[in-house]
């Protein structure tokens, strides 16, 4: 087989895979009686309170978008012109120096060119009251993730011009096969590789309510191999907790600042919405979905690398390379946004259900929702492009008439 036939074949496989992951994992009709009406606005927050979302989000939205815009421009206009070639092809070293010093500075070019976008945002989260981090803490978070964003990046570029230049015409298939092995081991190594970088845990101590979370795990039929509080409270107001890891790296994490701001019925209810993730095993359902999504994507870079080539770019076991490569992720993943949020709304939605089932009383659920909105300052009617776009998760007028439906319909 030709070097595009593989791209072909493999693209095809990915996406097979990821229509049946799709059918197969993703729920649909998951609140009783069907789709609901998001609830009145009124009836969730204040005027002041809509007023103060509303103009916090409209900035917000409006630093967030232009940096995902310039980021996009500087990745393109170093990837589509020769100027990103002419770069790479000043760093000295092999290939495999070259590739990881030339994503380096393509990464930290990109986000030298947003960095006032990201100052401005966080003086706006400042002067709102949502982070109370000092610049110095900000200033090493952006560090942090800019350094894990190069060493990820560099590991995937690495095995696709390894792959290339090892197997010229099968490294499409190679090199997404690793890349989707990658994307697994990734989910089971980050919670002992990346987050420790950004937080700091300690076990819930002991007392009524880890005694609760971890009852609540048993009736829902939930090992969890440990619940952690998280110092997220350096670095934000806002209410939160998520569940992470694979098999035994797997572990719910609440941040500290729920436990010192929520009542315990509304803790539990966001402990309950956690564990209905791990019930479920969405972590490994986002898994699995990205894995395809990478086999899918590695095979359509080949057909883009190889109709690029006709025009003399470098191939792909060239550094030079690493420029339109970087360009091509940025746009897909940009485009591909929708589909990964809508996914994500569905399972989010399933673990809201299950979460007012599990607790036996909205009340918690439905006051918890309304702190986080307004703590969060979250736009309650967002635009639809926005919601449709860049939402990952239902908005509180939607979680809000769930909780009124389970209630409503009992499963």
């Amino acid at each position: 087989m030709s070097e595009r036939q593989v791209a072909r074949a493999t693209l095809v496989v990915g996406l097979l895979a990821l229509t049946v992951l799709v059918v197969v994992l993703v729920p649909r009709d998951v609140v009783p009686g069907g789709p609901v009406t998001p609830a009145p606005v009124a009836t969730v927050l204040s005027a002041d309170e809509v007023e103060r979302a509303e103009t916090f989000s409209r900035w917000a939205r409006t630093w967030s978008w232009s940096s995902l815009a310039l980021s996009i421009v500087v990745a393109c206009w170093f990837g589509l012109t020769a100027r990103g070639r002419r770069l790479v092809e000043r760093v000295p070293g092999p290939w495999w120096v070259q590739v990881p010093l030339a994503v380096a500075a393509l990464v930290l070019l990109g986000r030298l060119v947003t960095l006032p976008c990201a100052v401005a945002l966080q003086r706006l989260r400042l002067d709102s009251g949502l982070s109370r981090q000092a610049w110095t803490g900000f200033a090493t978070d952006q560090l942090t993730t800019q350094g894990v964003a190069i060493v990820s990046t560099s590991v995937a570029v690495l095995v696709v011009v390894g792959s290339a230049r090892r197997w010229p015409r099968a490294w499409p298939a190679v090199s997404g096969s690793l890349l989707a092995a990658l994307v697994v081991l990734g989910s089971f190594a980050y919670p002992l590789l990346v987050e420790p970088a950004l937080n700091d845990f300690e076990p819930l101590p002991d007392g009524p309510l880890r005694t609760q979370v971890l009852r609540l795990a048993d009736e829902e039929g939930v090992h969890v191999d440990d619940v952690l509080v998280a110092d997220a409270s350096r670095r934000t107001t806002t209410l939160n907790a998520y569940v992470s890891g694979l098999g035994s790296t797997r572990r719910v994490v609440v941040y500290d600042n729920l436990l010192d701001s929520a009542s315990r019925a509304e803790t539990l209810s966001v402990v309950a919405h956690e564990l209905a993730h791990a019930r479920h095993r969405d972590v490994l359902t986002g898994t699995l979905l990205g894995a395809a999504g990478a086999l899918a994507a590695t095979g359509l870079l080949g057909l883009v690398l190889a109709a690029a080539r006709r025009r003399g770019a470098p191939g792909p076991g060239e550094p030079g390379i690493v420029p339109l490569g970087l360009a091509l992720v940025a746009v897909g993943s940009f485009l591909v946004l929708p589909l990964d949020n809508a996914v994500s709304r569905q399972l989010e939605t399933r673990a809201d259900v299950d979460a007012v089932r599990a607790t036996g009383d909205p009340a918690p659920f439905v006051s918890l929702q309304r702190r986080l909105a307004v703590r969060s300052l979250a736009d309650p009617t967002p635009p639809a492009l926005s919601q449709l776009w860049f939402a990952s998760h239902p908005g509180v007028l939607v979680r809000v008439a769930i909780a009124d439906r389970v209630r409503a319909v009992p499963g």
